[in-house]
């Protein structure tokens, strides 16, 4: 059976990317392209939207789509932890639709995200230097910013970092108290460094996106996943596995 989908934001570079990955799929199909400054009721009767639009567009789309049973994807940057709170309170009780919000598609980093997770709780020091293209809006990235409040849950106990000099502009926006420096500069599609550093050492995690095709399998997980979503799922990370399956026990060999 084919899933109809609307796409908001159709004529964005994210918007004919997702275009051009339903067309070539055998199990979606584009009823509605509509631009960011489009009649949002042209997306009534399709199965599932998609929302990549901007910051400030992003919101109306998705309580619209909610408000008409259309369950969405979420490709644009902008919800932050207290944004997405605000919107499980909205959908709470309605269990005909799902949000899924999608930072960033890319496998690559949402490995890097979990691995930079992993690694808070050993660093007192951390910060986060993420770059742009020239054209992105928005700044810090909605990747940098899901990066940040991850590490601050993982390290909650431990209290905020070491973040000397906050007052000072160029010491970065805060998130969960690390520092995040954004770059928007040509010749850039997308690079984030998380970047930890302890007693002796300085330790990188850095991912950098070289084409959009990085993104293609990531926004397919993610399709597939908002057709049976309900509620509000955050992440490419909670729609694949990150744990590597158990190694099955030997068969315990008959003894003689």
């Amino acid at each position: 059976m084919t899933t109809t989908v609307a796409i908001v934001g159709a004529t964005g570079k994210m918007g004919q990317l997702v275009s051009r990955i339903i067309r070539n799929s055998d199990d979606f199909e584009v009823v509605a392209e509509i631009d960011s400054k489009g009649e949002l009721n042209d997306m009534l009767g399709a199965d599932i939207a998609v929302d990549v639009t901007l910051p400030a567009v992003s919101q109306g789309v998705v309580e619209f789509a909610i408000a008409h049973g259309i369950s969405v994807l979420v490709g644009t940057s902008g919800w932050s932890s207290d944004r997405i709170t605000s919107l499980e309170r909205k959908i709470t009780g309605n269990l005909a639709v799902g949000v899924v919000i999608v930072p960033n598609f890319s496998i690559g980093s949402v490995l890097a995200t979990a691995f930079a997770t992993m690694a808070a709780r050993f660093y007192e020091s951390i910060e986060i230097i993420e770059a742009h293209h020239a054209s992105k809006i928005d700044s810090p990235s909605g990747t940098a910013v899901r990066t940040a409040e991850l590490m601050g849950v993982a390290r909650a106990s431990l209290g905020p970092v070491v973040a000397p000099h906050t007052d000072q502009r160029a010491r970065g926006q805060q998130v969960s108290s690390i520092p995040i420096h954004s770059l928007r500069m040509q010749g850039i599609v997308a690079k984030q460094d998380v970047i930890f550093g302890g007693n002796g050492e300085v330790l990188t995690l850095s991912h950098e996106t070289l084409a959009p095709s990085a993104y293609e399998s990531g926004i397919l997980i993610a399709l597939r996943a908002t057709v049976s979503a309900r509620g509000v799922v955050v992440g490419l990370d909670k729609l694949i596995s990150l744990t590597p399956p158990e190694k099955p026990e030997p068969e315990q060999q008959e003894r003689e």
